[in-house]
């Protein structure tokens, strides 16, 4: 195989994060494939995140965004283990696009992770979901219920959202990015939890 451009190996580090060296064997693993080594830099990321789940993190910064129209606002709290990558640039702007993600999503996150999702909406979304179905086969009734649920999970759960701030590009969930990130600064991080103020939504 002929050798790596530099430049590839340059937008490849600029579009993932890793060191040079890590891109390059990307690129020779894949045999220049530039998807293919992006994809595998990304299960690397991702591996490196789930090793450090488990630490601490007790640093971090609270990020805010503010609408133009002054009607909408966010704030989200994300941990990480030291002060050094809590001033880190990547870091901050990580949590400042994660703000103006949540202000943007449609439908709001209702939640971090699915398990903090409420008893009482779940309860309420399988009911219709149920309710739904009583025209299909009952043997497969529960099967297309679940998938419901999942797909309502996916739209309402800030982790399994789909990241709206990077243009082009596989798409990616949030948790996807934060773990990319992670396996990037070495550090465990943590969306710890955030609030979204909208004039326009009505408060029980």
């Amino acid at each position: 195989m002929a050798e790596i451009d530099a430049k590839v190996v340059m937008e490849l580090r600029a579009q993932t994060g890793a060191g040079m060296m890590d891109c390059k064997k990307a690129l020779t693993d894949a045999v220049g494939d530039f998807e293919k080594a992006k994809l595998a830099l990304r299960a690397k990321g991702a591996k490196i995140a789930d090793k450090k789940a488990g630490r601490a993190a007790r640093e971090g910064i609270v990020g805010t965004y503010i609408h133009h129209n002054h009607r909408l606002g966010v704030m989200a709290e994300v941990m990480c283990e030291s002060d050094f990558v809590a001033r880190n640039d990547e870091f901050k702007a990580f949590v400042s696009k994660l703000c103006k993600h949540i202000a943007a999503a449609n439908p709001a996150p209702v939640c971090i992770r699915r398990e903090q999702v409420p008893a009482d909406l779940v309860a309420s979304e399988m009911a219709f979901y149920e309710k739904q179905v009583l025209d299909k086969p009952e043997q497969i009734r529960a099967k297309i219920t679940e998938g419901k649920l999942n797909a309502f999970y996916k739209e309402r759960v800030l982790l399994e959202q789909i990241w709206s701030m990077d243009e082009g590009g596989p798409e990616q969930t949030v948790e996807q990015v934060l773990k990319a990130l992670i396996g990037k600064v070495g550090e465990n991080m943590v969306i710890r939890r955030f609030a979204r103020f909208d004039i326009a939504e009505e408060v029980s």
